[in-house]
């Protein structure tokens, strides 16, 4: 692969827009080691949490998946905290924006929102309410997003549970994330007008 020769975007042609899709592709078929690099970013992170963030990840997924979650609701609890290292105050619309393309839209819905649905079990303590999930029961994501807090994230806090290692996730966050982005990626046209 070589670069592309332009200076401005008017100025391309369908050659270099070609060797640039070419780049891109590349790119996206190796996202899933560099989201699970950034997930080991995680290790050590702690927060004053009982254990850290990395583990915390793997134990929501491991009780997803001993709960009998689908494959990608169980890469959905993997990585619902990637975002923590770049943005505390907003990992959730982190996590959800890098998984977007890839998953369900209810699947997304749950991710962005599971920071205000897991508040249901700790707001209180800030003097907020803890029933501010309510205004979307009737959301069609509401259930899972429910189950996921209440069910695997919230638990997921415990040195002594029997935590399945990244090594058993590699695959099934692989399968998901080659999946076609927005289940349909274009591809450059040969004419020039196309």
């Amino acid at each position: 692969m070589s670069q592309a020769t332009f200076k401005r975007f008017d100025e391309s042609r369908v050659e270099d827009w070609k060797i640039i899709d070419a780049h891109f592709q590349a790119y996206q078929n190796d996202a899933s080691r560099r989201v699970l690099e950034h997930l080991l970013r995680l290790k050590g992170d702690n927060h004053g949490y009982p254990v850290d963030r990395f583990e915390h990840s793997l134990q929501t997924a491991t009780r997803a998946l001993r709960d009998g979650a689908d494959e990608e609701t169980v890469v959905c609890a993997l990585l619902h905290d990637i975002g923590d290292d770049l943005a505390p105050a907003n990992h959730a619309e982190i996590a959800a924006g890098i998984l977007e393309p890839f998953i369900d839209p209810l699947n997304t819905w749950m991710i962005r929102h599971h920071e205000l649905f897991q508040g249901y079990h700790y707001r209180h303590f800030y003097g907020l309410d803890p029933e501010a999930r309510e205004r979307y029961r009737d959301h069609p994501a509401y259930a899972r997003t429910v189950r996921f807090c209440d069910d695997w994230d919230q638990r997921s806090f415990d040195p002594d549970y029997d935590t399945l290692p990244l090594e058993h996730f590699v695959p099934m966050v692989e399968r998901i994330m080659s999946r076609v982005p927005f289940g349909d990626a274009p591809t450059v046209q040969d004419k020039e007008s196309a």
